[in-house]
């Protein structure tokens, strides 16, 4: 099973939110996942995350794929180098 860190969105129209979670990567990007490790909200200026560093070192280690969207931000907060 190919795990990947990704973000579903959440919010309403026009007005995004995102989740960041970890999932099987043939599941559907707003379905099922199996683990939630943060928020991210691009509408604020300027744009705020939230990560559970614990969570992500784990799952990074465990080999799942952060997305480009999520490597940046990962790379922001310095979980991913």
């Amino acid at each position: 099973m190919a795990v990947k860190i990704r973000l579903r969105r959440m919010g309403q129209k026009k007005a995004p939110m995102y989740r960041i979670i970890v999932a099987d990567s043939r599941s559907p990007r707003d379905g099922k996942f199996i683990e939630e490790i943060g928020t991210y909200d691009p509408s604020t200026d300027p744009s705020t995350f939230n990560v559970d560093e614990e969570a992500a070192k784990k799952w990074l280690a465990n080999g799942a794929q952060p997305t480009e969207v999520v490597g940046k931000l990962f790379k922001i907060a310095g979980i991913q180098k």
